[in-house]
């Protein structure tokens, strides 16, 4: 156990003056220095989580997503149509009960409220750079990798 003063701390002390050396050397950070990012602080519901989560990868996606006339705002303008109880989104395949959120206004609603989305439903959305950064912590639980075509 080291105290202050010993020669190694004295010796990290000069590093980080120096600008040579981090603020914690290496694996002495204390878990209350370092807060996590906080996971969904506008407490969606996972309905909500999991229309976003498409609305992200919608955007991205040619043939639905195109820059709106805002900065940094996507025009989604198409959505896909589930058949039976999937659908493909580029090379996902979707659970059809995961999307359900795509036909659901109040949805819609509650992502507009909270500023990720500027709803036009059930036409299509304007995704907003705060809700295309949302992390949802979704995407491998509900875009599953497509491996026949």
């Amino acid at each position: 156990m080291r105290r202050k003063g010993d020669p190694a701390d004295d010796d990290f002390l000069t590093r980080f003056l120096a600008g040579n050396e981090q603020a914690e050397p290496a694996g002495t950070a204390r878990s209350h220095d370092q807060m996590p990012p906080k996971i969904n602080p506008l407490k969606l519901n996972p309905l909500q989580l999991k229309t976003l989560t498409l609305f992200q990868e919608l955007a991205k996606m040619e043939g639905y997503g195109t820059p709106a006339e805002q900065e940094g705002h996507t025009m989604i303008s198409r959505l896909p149509h589930p058949h039976g109880d999937h659908f493909h989104l580029g090379g996902y395949i979707v659970r059809s009960q995961d999307a359900s959120g795509l036909a659901n206004e109040s949805a819609w609603a509650a992502l507009q409220r909270k500023g990720l989305i500027q709803s036009h439903f059930p036409l299509g959305c304007v995704l907003t750079p705060a809700g295309a950064a949302y992390e949802t912590g979704l995407k491998d639980q509900i875009l599953h990798e497509a491996h026949h075509h």
